[in-house]
């Protein structure tokens, strides 16, 4: 395939495996794909990937930037879901944005480094905090635009019907900056009242919908129904996902199918936020805890887009994470007891090219697409996932944005041996061409 203005390339990526197992050439011209084909003409840029992994880059579909790395604050240990909200709610009326811009910044970049290229993230709106954290998400979204796209959905994490003065804060973070509107009903006084403003100033300011729902291990109570109906009343097909949703982890296979069938029909996507979830919940329970997962495998083949995703990183709700949404999926992949190639391949899904409809984001390797890319040091989405392969590279809008040098082992061979090598190897890659592993931003 070739773009009508394809012409020279300012780029050819030579080597690329698809997730579709395809071995292709990347041509680049002006920012986007240009071509892709078997093999390109030279170009006055070129990369040799040597057949690994490419795709679009890695999505994180639910992340809270705002209150990242938090642990030095607030410390961990704690007991429940309430615990770790009233430890942040503490810690946050302390918040600046220059302090929130420094531990976000800090998180998104380690995220952009493991080959991340789209995030969205929730921010706290409410009477406590007030808009910083929106103010500090803007300027982030401004600053790291070079690297990645960021959404930012603002959320009342302590209700909303219950919390005088945060609606009218939502109304303003809606009209200046935030993208989409968020929630999380289970901490409202009146859960059912606030799924229904929701959904309202939603439809009024016609943006999508992300919730936190269903977020403890009692099958009883669910808001599915309610979420369902709603999304259907006003119309909100594929524009509204939800996190958490560990309830269907206590509903037997059998008796969650018309669960995920409404979920379905509504057009609605689910994020699983297997480091939080797992951390969190049932810590009361002991050995008997259960894996707290939604059944998010069995969705899929219900019809439910969904995805994998990291939600909270070194704070009282998850005091671990890198930002790797790789370790995440394989993590995923062990407490699920997953370990077929097609759970492999869907995961590696959930963490790409599905959960970047999860989030309606501008995504894909394709002539005439932006040229945003990733490229993982492994040979298929399956050892991807089961090596937790590292991101080498990244490219956003056809500019390099990350590189990650190769671990290189100094074995004690003979120095014959290894200029012989090295000989080799330049005869076989010729005087024009980069070995991009080794390189650092030369385009």
């Amino acid at each position: 395939m070739t773009h009508p203005s394809s012409g020279p390339f300012d780029l050819v990526v030579h080597g690329a495996i698809l997730a579709d197992g395809s071995r292709m050439a990347l041509g680049i011209k002006d920012g986007r794909f240009a071509a892709i084909a078997p093999s390109l003409p030279p170009a006055p840029r070129e990369i040799d990937l040597g057949g690994r992994l490419v795709c679009g880059g890695l999505v994180e579909t639910h992340l809270h930037l705002d209150k990242s790395r938090l642990i030095d604050r607030c410390g961990c240990g704690h007991p429940s879901l309430a615990h770790a909200v009233k430890a942040v709610a503490e810690a946050k009326r302390n918040f600046t944005v220059e302090d929130i811009y420094r531990r976000a910044a800090a998180t998104l970049e380690a995220c952009i480094g493991h080959g991340t290229t789209h995030i969205r993230t929730h921010v706290e709106v409410d009477p406590r905090v007030g808009l910083r954290g929106l103010e500090a998400m803007i300027a982030l979204r401004r600053d790291y635009a070079w690297a990645i796209e960021l959404q930012i959905c603002a959320f009342p994490q302590e209700g909303l019907t219950n919390d005088p003065g945060c609606e009218a804060l939502l109304l303003e973070a809606l009209e200046n900056g935030a993208d989409l509107l968020g929630g999380a009903p289970y901490m409202d006084a009146a859960p059912r009242e606030q799924l229904q403003r929701l959904f309202t100033l939603a439809s009024a300011y016609d943006v999508d919908l992300d919730l936190h729902l269903d977020f403890d291990l009692d099958p009883e109570g669910s808001q599915i129904g309610d979420l369902c109906r709603l999304t259907a009343q006003h119309k909100r097909g594929g524009r509204v996902a939800i996190g958490h949703l560990t309830k269907l982890a206590m509903v037997s296979p059998l008796n969650r199918i018309p669960y995920l069938q409404r979920l379905a029909d509504a057009g609605i996507a689910v994020s699983t936020l297997p480091a939080t979830d797992i951390y969190l919940l049932g810590k009361e329970l002991g050995v008997h805890a259960p894996r707290a997962l939604a059944p998010v495998h069995a969705m899929v083949d219900a019809g439910i887009s969904c995805a994998i995703s990291t939600n909270n990183v070194l704070n009282p709700f998850t005091p671990f994470g890198d930002s790797s949404l790789l370790r995440l999926a394989n993590f995923h992949a062990n407490v699920a007891q997953l370990d077929s190639k097609a759970a492999m391949d869907r995961s590696f899904d959930m963490i790409s090219t599905m959960a970047a409809r999860c989030i309606n984001a501008d995504y894909g390797i394709g002539v005439g697409r932006a040229a945003t890319f990733v490229a993982l040091d492994a040979a298929s989405p399956e050892q991807a996932i089961r090596e937790i392969a590292p991101a080498l590279l990244g490219y956003r809008n056809g500019r390099r944005s990350f590189t990650r040098a190769q671990v290189e082992l100094h074995h004690p061979e003979h120095r014959r041996h290894r200029e012989h090598r090295e000989h080799r190897e330049h005869r076989e890659h010729g005087h024009d061409r980069e070995l991009c592993l080794s390189e650092a931003e030369y385009c």
